[in-house]
């Protein structure tokens, strides 16, 4: 592609744009890894990481993508042969089930339209079911990355507990972490996954599990095979800062400006900045005259907006449009959903003209590609974001 003046709307569902704080630190010489220094960097973000997640135990940090932290929360915790009980909600919930089967594991994936969240009574009749207590972990995700629709995982938590089931629980927060509210301790999950690259506002390149003492005695039985992704070693390592094998250095730089910035603004804030985006987003999409990928508003999703054109119509055409003659790349379709939708990422570092400037993109395209639709939906976004705003969806409230 030729050069197009202008900054370059990244407006994905991540990776995110990287604020110019946390691109300074991550700029900066790089430190010994061994020496004084970085073992204050390390002490200082494994203790605040945890407050995102809502935990009071260790959260592991590991120099790889999401997708590693999936395999460590797998290999740490199951043996070979061992059955995980999982729910297809679109795309990631896929992979994450193909990788079950390429560790040796046997995976039992519930059937779902990719349109929805966990339906936690499935869960629960599927435990009930399992009187030998076959399955040893249930694995989740929590926000639904291709298709916009977030899981209720406190429901999940208490579908386990109304089985009086002993799996553990493991949720994947990839595209939630720092955008959607998410409860490690209160809502019992034994496994959270992590990734830097979208809330966190970080390049890729870190990859998080939180840890339950559950877990953590369930690791000791393990038997999957597991080295660079171990447990032990990296909490033995993290007690005083440092890690059992070279880390992403200048990324953890970036971390610990990544959580200056989240605390500065306040958690609650930043989930309230994400909850505004979203809804002026849909308020757009839904003037617009499309239809949203997920059906169940209480599902909606704060971090991204999959929408759905009618028949007959390219999303990636649209897409394409909107890059050509705008600078503004938005999220493909996955999957089954290839063609068929394109996301609006809204999440990470960003603010209200950020989103409106996002929306008047995809006008651009809309009107460029004879795609038909209602005009005006900015004035809608814009009077969501000047305070006519819902109720924002707090899975986690509804759930209590």
């Amino acid at each position: 592609m030729k050069h197009m003046p202008g900054r370059h709307f990244l407006q994905i569902p991540g990776p995110t744009n990287t604020p110019l704080p946390i691109l300074a630190a991550i700029a900066k010489p790089t430190i010994d890894h061994r020496g004084p220094e970085f073992g204050e960097l390390g002490l200082d973000v494994l203790k605040r990481i945890r407050g995102v997640f809502k935990t009071k135990g260790p959260v592991i940090i590991y120099p790889c993508s999401g997708t590693g932290a999936w395999e460590a929360a797998l290999v740490n915790t199951l043996s070979a042969g061992d059955h995980v009980l999982m729910y297809e909600t679109g795309w990631f919930s896929t992979l994450w089930s193909k990788m079950t089967l390429a560790l040796g594991l046997k995976p039992e994936f519930i059937k779902g339209d990719w349109r929805s969240g966990v339906d936690a009574k499935a869960l629960e009749s599927a435990l009930l079911a399992d009187t030998a207590h076959k399955f040893k972990a249930v694995a989740v995700v929590h926000n639904e990355t291709s298709t916009g629709a977030v899981s209720n995982i406190a429901a999940v938590r208490r579908a386990i507990d109304n089985a009086k089931h002993p799996a553990l629980l493991l949720v994947d927060t990839i595209s939630s972490l720092g955008s959607i509210d998410f409860r490690h301790d209160e809502w019992g999950v034994d496994v959270t996954v992590g990734g830097s690259q979208k809330g966190l506002m970080l390049p890729p390149g870190i990859a998080f599990n939180a840890i339950s003492n559950k877990a953590l005695e369930a690791s000791k039985q393990a038997k999957l095979p597991r080295s660079f992704l171990g447990w032990n070693e990296m909490l033995a390592a993290n007690a005083t800062g440092y890690f059992p094998y070279t880390p992403s250095t200048n990324l953890l730089q970036g971390l610990k400006v990544a959580l200056d910035l989240i605390e500065e603004e306040g958690l609650d804030e930043v989930f309230a900045r994400h909850d505004r985006a979203a809804s002026a987003t849909r308020r757009a999409v839904e003037h617009w005259g499309f239809e949203i990928q997920c059906r169940n508003p209480a599902e909606y999703s704060s971090s991204l907006t999959a929408v759905r054109l009618p028949e007959g119509h390219s999303a990636d055409r649209l897409r394409k449009e909107i890059l050509e003659r705008t600078n503004t790349s938005l999220g493909n379709g996955l999957g089954i959903l290839a063609d068929r939708v394109f996301r609006i990422g809204h999440l990470g570092d960003f603010n209200a003209a950020s989103v409106l400037g996002t929306l008047a993109a995809v006008e651009v395209g809309l009107k460029a590609t004879g795609i038909p639709y209602r005009s005006g939906g900015l004035d809608a976004a814009i009077e969501t974001l000047n305070g006519n705003l819902p109720p924002s969806n707090k899975m986690g409230e509804a759930a209590e």
